[in-house]
């Protein structure tokens, strides 16, 4: 059985967080899945929309949801940020066809707000499934984690409506395996590429850090996204030859 530890104290002006989980058990079953699907359907995983939000905030730092320091033993490491910076929370989806989003969560008034299960479903049905009126939705798959804003059984339900079998997730027809960054490629790739250009011109108000996620996110090209999709199936290869064991280069990495 997984057992994870999440420790929380205050500092006077930070929170400091440290994570601790050991080896994953549901990695390989879901590897196991993923290559069987692959076995059948050579480019299934080309249809995965991978889906997830993230942090941004004007002092350079992105809280990507996933981050997580693995270890079998308590690495006694810890990250320090701050308690109330002004942030975007921002969620996109990404496949090889192309990315949605960003969607910038905000409230009625306009102004910037964190996730939680209603707005996460109010984003799915007046941004995400409008989107979708673009593509060949029973062509494709979608993939969220378990995070408590993404799981309300009228969410999964609404998701299902949509996918069908077709939805990875925690309460979905396919599991998601939890604690799996090393297997999302927005935390493999699209939260750090992102930041590496979004604060180089030092956004000095959120409006700015706004303009630069979109137009960076704009900027992405096609044969990079393919590129990052084909890394995801050599994931799955290390991660069933290695038995669920975390990807060297993930160890510690915020």
């Amino acid at each position: 059985m997984l057992v994870g530890t999440c420790i929380l104290f205050l500092s006077q002006r930070y929170l400091v967080v440290v994570y601790y989980f050991p080896q994953r058990a549901a990695q390989p079953r879901f590897v196991e899945w993923a290559q069987n699907e692959i076995a059948i359907v050579p480019d299934v995983h080309k249809r995965i929309l991978f889906s997830d939000e993230a942090h941004f905030c004007l002092n350079g730092y992105v809280n990507k949801q996933n981050c997580r320091i693995w270890s079998e033993a308590n690495p006694q490491v810890y990250v320090e940020t701050p308690l109330h910076p002004e942030k975007l929370t921002v969620w996109y989806a990404l496949w090889a066809g192309g990315i949605i989003g960003p969607y910038f969560f905000k409230n009625d008034e306009g102004h910037n707000v964190t996730v939680n299960g209603d707005r996460y479903r109010a984003m799915v049905t007046n941004f995400f499934i409008p989107e979708l009126n673009n593509y060949d939705v029973q062509e494709l798959w979608f993939q969220q984690d378990g995070a408590i804003c993404h799981t309300a059984r009228a969410t999964i339900d609404l998701l299902k409506d949509t996918f069908g079998g077709h939805l990875i997730s925690r309460f979905g027809p396919v599991n998601w395996p939890p604690r799996s960054c090393d297997l999302t490629p927005l935390d493999y790739f699209l939260w750090d590429y992102v930041k590496s250009l979004v604060y180089a011109d030092k956004p000095q108000t959120l409006d700015h850090l706004e303009d630069n996620i979109r137009r960076v996110i704009a900027d992405i090209r096609p044969q990079m996204l393919e590129k990052v999709i084909e890394n995801w199936t050599s994931r799955l290869d290390y991660i069933r030859a290695s038995r669920g064991r975390h990807m060297p280069e993930i160890l510690f990495k915020m």
